[in-house]
Order: C-alpha cells, then sequence, then structure tokens
C-alpha cells in the first residue's frame, strides 16, 4: 500500500497504517495543511470559502467528510459540490469566487487509491512553491483550530455540472447547430464515475444521441479505468455494433478524454489534442503548448497554421505556466488533456468533447478520416529499474553530453530530439528508475529507438 506526497496534493491506497497509506488521520492532516497555508495567504480569513468535489469511487464520501469537516474546524466555509469532475470544481471556485478548492479523486488509479487535489482562488493547481509550503505545515503538524463561535459554514451545492455545461455550451467556437444538423450517434464510456452523469448530458444538450456504457456513478470501476487502448475493448465493439459515428471514453475524474473511431480502432490519446488544437486554431490563430512526453504532432499542426509550438515540463501546472507565457489560444497533455483558456486553465474533457464534435461536424467527415489527416506519429513508453545507490541525475547528464550534437531539452529530465524522432527520459521521484519515452514514424521504429537509449543507459550505469 502506498502513500505519495507532492507539491499537488497526497495520493494513495484506502486503509491500512497511518503515514504509509491514505487513512482518515492522514487526510485529515493534509486538509488542515491545505486549510491553514490558505489562511496564512488572505487577508480577510474569517470570510474563507473552499469548493470540494468527487469523482464516484467508493472512498469518496468518507474522504470528503473528513476534509469538510476539518476546513471547518478551521473556520473555512464549505461549499460542497458532491458527486462531480474535477473541471467542474475548477470552474465552480471561479464562479463562487471562492479562494481555493479540493477535488477528491484519484484520476485514472484503480478503486483502492484516493486523493486530495489542491486548487488555488483561479481554480487552478497549486505551484511548487505554494505545494512545498502544505507539505512542510502537514510534517510539522502547526495547526490552530477555530473557536467554537468561528467555526466555518457548510453549503450544498449539486447543480454545478450543469453549470459547467452551460458554460461550455457558451464558448464561442462549441457549434451547437453544426454539431446538431449531423445527428451524432455516440457511445460513452465513463468508468461508473461522474463522466456518467456529465457527458451524456453534454451531449443532450448538443443533440447527440448517445449510447451509455458505464455511466452509472458508483464506483465499481468495471475495466482498468486508464482510457488506454488495452481497457477500451468494449466500447471498441460497442460503436461497431451500434453504428455509432465515434466512442466517448473519459477517466473518472474527466479531465482526460480519449475517442474511438466509427470502426472501433482507436484515434489515439495524444491526437485529441491535436484535433481539438486544429479546430480552434482554425478559427483562432495563435500558439499552442504540450509537455515535453506529448506527440510532435500538435507542434505540426501549430506550424500550419503559422503558430508557435513550445513545450513544457511534464505536469499540468507547467503546461499551464507555459502557457499564459507563450499566450496559448489552447494547450494540454499527450494523456487526452484539453486546456482551453476561454473555458478555463484546466484539462476539460467536456470541452474537448464539445470542440471534437464541432470540429468533426465542419469537416463533414467520418472520425478515422480526420485521424488520418495528421501526422502519423507513434510512441513507446518504457522504464528501466536501477539499484538505490547509482546516481539517476549523473546518468542523465551523461545521455544529454553523449547526444549534445542534437537538440536537447533539460527542463525536465532529458529530451534528445533528432529530425524524425525523439527520446524523453526522466526519472522517477519515488524510486530509482529512468522512464523512456520515444516517437517515431513507425511503431518498430519508436520500439527500436527505446531499445537503443536503453542499452546506452545500461551500459553507462554499468548494468
Amino acid at each position: 500500500m502506498t502513500l505519495i506526497k507532492s507539491i499537488s496534493g497526497i495520493r494513495g491506497t484506502i486503509g491500512g497504517k497511518v503515514n504509509d497509506n491514505l487513512t482518515p488521520l492522514d487526510t485529515v492532516k493534509f486538509a488542515a495543511a491545505y486549510g491553514t497555508w490558505l489562511i496564512s495567504q488572505n487577508k480577510n480569513p474569517e470570510s474563507l470559502t473552499v469548493v470540494i468535489g468527487r469523482d464516484a469511487r467508493i472512498s469518496g464520501k468518507m474522504i470528503s467528510g473528513l476534509v469538510t469537516e476539518t476546513l471547518i474546524g478551521l473556520g473555512i466555509n464549505v461549499v460542497d459540490l458532491g458527486l462531480s469532475t474535477t473541471p467542474t470544481v475548477e470552474v465552480a471556485v471561479v464562479l463562487e469566487q471562492a479562494q481555493g478548492g479540493i477535488i477528491i479523486t484519484a484520476s485514472h488509479n484503480p478503486k483502492q487509491w484516493n486523493a486530495l487535489k489542491l486548487l488555488n482562488n483561479k481554480g487552478e493547481f497549486l505551484n511548487a512553491v505554494e505545494g512545498d509550503k502544505i507539505l512542510k505545515l502537514a510534517k510539522n503538524e502547526s495547526f490552530e483550530f477555530a473557536q467554537v463561535d468561528n467555526l466555518g459554514r457548510f453549503r450544498k451545492k449539486q447543480d454545478y455540472i450543469i453549470k459547467h455545461i452551460k458554460e461550455v455550451l457558451k464558448l464561442k467556437l462549441v457549434d451547437v447547430e453544426a454539431i446538431k444538423n449531423v445527428n451524432f450517434k455516440v457511445v460513452v464510456d465513463a468508468v461508473n464515475s461522474t463522466g456518467g452523469i456529465a457527458i451524456p448530458e453534454l451531449l443532450k444538450r448538443l443533440g447527440v444521441e448517445c449510447v451509455s456504457l458505464y455511466c452509472e456513478p458508483n464506483g465499481q470501476f468495471p475495466h482498468n479505468p486508464e482510457p488506454l487502448p488495452a481497457h477500451l475493448t468494449e466500447i471498441s465493439s460497442l460503436v461497431v455494433k451500434e453504428k455509432a459515428h465515434l466512442g466517448i471514453v473519459v477517466d473518472p475524474d474527466v479531465d482526460r478524454l480519449a475517442i474511438v473511431n466509427e470502426d472501433g480502432t482507436m484515434f489515439g490519446e495524444e491526437y485529441t489534442l491535436v484535433a481539438c488544437a486544429d479546430y480552434v486554431l482554425t478559427h483562432t490563430p495563435g500558439n499552442t503548448v504540450s509537455n515535453l512526453s506529448s506527440s510532435r504532432a500538435l507542434r505540426d499542426v501549430t506550424q500550419k497554421h503559422s503558430g508557435n509550438y513550445e513545450a513544457s515540463a511534464v505536469g499540468e501546472v507547467n503546461v499551464v505556466t507555459k502557457m499564459k507565457e507563450n499566450n496559448a489560444v489552447i494547450g494540454g497533455e499527450g494523456n487526452g488533456g484539453i486546456i482551453y483558456p476561454e473555458a478555463h486553465y484546466g484539462r476539460d474533457s467536456l470541452v474537448g468533447v464539445a470542440l471534437f464534435l464541432s470540429h468533426l461536424a465542419h469537416k463533414k467527415i467520418t472520425c478515422s478520416a480526420l485521424r488520418n489527416s495528421y501526422p502519423a506519429y507513434f510512441m513507446s513508453k518504457n522504464k528501466i529499474q536501477l539499484a538505490p545507490q547509482i546516481d539517476v541525475d549523473a546518468l542523465l547528464l551523461a545521455m544529454a553530453d553523449k547526444y549534445k550534437s542534437e537538440e536537447i531539452n533539460t527542463i525536465d529530465g532529458v529530451k534528445i530530439d533528432f529530425e524524425t524522432e525523439w527520446v524523453h527520459l526522466r526519472k522517477s521521484n519515488t524510486e530509482p528508475i529512468i522512464r523512456i519515452y520515444t516517437e517515431s514514424a513507425s511503431q518498430n521504429s519508436a520500439d527500436n529507438l527505446a531499445l537503443k537509449i536503453m542499452g546506452e543507459i545500461k551500459k553507462i550505469a554499468g548494468l
């Protein structure tokens, strides 16, 4: 069992021993640290409000209750959205003019996991400096709770998914009429979490016929909840059986979007962002950002529209920071995370669905034809387990030096850009592992590049 403390929050498995897992005591301690930090950041701490929402996983209600009562005990007001999505909570923080937010979700992790994801007053994830302060507060347990007359207030607001949908439909590039005119038929796999509430309702308002697969928000994940091809065989078959135009897959907290083509093949998570960016750039020329491990296809599409592409370090907060620096009109991560600043600075599958369907409606082609219109790249993802005593940083520096004649980026590990392919090497923060991501023009060449790089790392490490 595991407990992982990071700048973006706390994540762990339910049950077990304190400090080793996400137990009630660990939950309370971390919620208290966040609340204490929030109080220190505000001139009028007596009027602080935090928005809370959760995905449908089994432990969500318990964790939500612990977080809520801890914040109230600190004198902080709580607005509880109940079953919600990550982007819905982000939107609600702004609409409620709250000072912060906590999303109770372990995203794509299996049902035994849960987490607290922490937001600032803009509904955006905390940066490294802010997160580090909270980690120190949690470690030192430097908390002071409110007196009885100063406890926070509690309010429930369980209509925010509808409010979120209305915000999405108001976006200028969401062409509701064009979508309605196509009479789309779509199969939705929401892995029995809150996407089963949000996505079918969004599709209904877009005039799309929805065939629901695993849309009951009971937290009983019917398959591995990460939206990867190996986990999506049922929806692939159902799309073909139903003669649907496409399939839509979201993870438990609805910030990752994967598309299934009408023939049951995968559109590819990396290409969700590419397609949405193509549509946005067609109508609002500008710049884009994704992280270093995302497909080169976004760069190609951006350059096709005469825009500037930049890569950030891995992590949503890093992508958002780079998007603001680059004045990006759209960005995100290659795992199906769409960040569209016209909506808000957070990965949002509802926004992604609306933009994607608008794009497909305008193009008047099949989903597979749209996918085939983009440059074809293939990825290979691997890792090397190292002995604890090995200096991983030195290994990465040695690889950067070995390929110093190529284009090198070291803002997050080492990325080596060759003319027709690339490799990205990242060390794990929790274990002696180097992750190796490669991309090339074929799966075979991506795999071979990975094997070559892994062999070179092992030789340097003396393995």
